[in-house]
């Protein structure tokens, strides 16, 4: 990881309280997907906010977020032009062995981004399918991204794109019409993981999340987003994840 002093090329709105932003750094950064970065967003808020990496393009790297609290709404107030320091990249990614050939993504909420980095590094080598759940239609984003897998399905909780479904629901159809992939790569709130986990212990199915905890620090040292492990020891999500084995982690 390295502390980088970024400009800001773009900051713009792309769904409903949704941005994305792209940074500019002087050198290129050394990305696996599935890891995120630390964005200092200045003035009085001292802690940094922990996103995750959508797209890494050499020196050109793409956050996208959710406006909730101050942090995020300082970020978006950012403009064109303004530099930052973004600490990246942290924490363990998405991998994939060889011998997976075909992966299933599920996501939820901002939970997808990241599995657009898995996308872009993968689909050239993998056959991806993914199953992406949005609340609404108006929260939709992405989909330029996730129609270059080999099968994509997006669907809302209100039905008003796609079917009425969650991405688990929409994943658990794939699996009943007899898709059966190799590893399953997941993020999304909590719940929605703790229900596809049901799933992929049912069908026998090797599954990887991406947890969702709330951090200070970013790099371990603060111990905020610590959580439970099965075998009864904890876990530094920021630093030991945010990518963790289903079966490691307490859901």
């Amino acid at each position: 990881m390295k502390d980088y002093v970024a400009t800001i090329l773009q900051n713009e709105k792309i769904a409903e309280n949704v941005y994305a932003i792209t940074f500019e750094t002087e050198e290129p950064v050394p990305v696996r997907a599935g890891q995120f970065g630390d964005i200092a967003v200045g003035g009085t808020h001292l802690l940094r906010r922990p996103i995750a990496i959508c797209k890494a393009e050499e020196n050109r790297i793409t956050f996208c977020y959710q406006v909730k609290g101050e942090g995020t709404q300082k970020l978006q107030a950012m403009r064109v032009g303004e530099k930052t320091n973004v600490l990246m990249p942290l924490g363990n990614g998405f991998y994939v062995e060889d011998g997976e050939k075909k992966v299933a993504l599920v996501g939820g909420g901002v939970g997808v981004f990241p599995l657009i980095s898995v996308l872009r590094a993968y689909k050239a080598t993998k056959e991806i399918s993914a199953y992406i759940g949005y609340r609404n239609k108006a929260a939709v984003c992405g989909v330029e991204e996730f129609a270059k897998a080999t099968n994509f399905v997006a669907v809302t909780d209100d039905g008003s794109y796609g079917e009425k479904k969650n991405a688990v629901q929409a994943f658990e159809a794939a699996l009943q019409a007899g898709y059966r992939p190799d590893v399953v790569l997941a993020c999304g709130p909590t719940p929605m993981l703790r229900a596809l986990k049901t799933v992929t212990d049912r069908e026998g199915l090797n599954c990887f999340v991406s947890l969702e905890e709330r951090m200070g620090c970013g790099i371990g040292a603060c111990l905020v987003c610590v959580c439970d492990k099965t075998n009864g020891k904890k876990a530094r999500v920021c630093k030991d994840g945010p990518v963790f084995n289903a079966n490691e982690v307490q859901l």
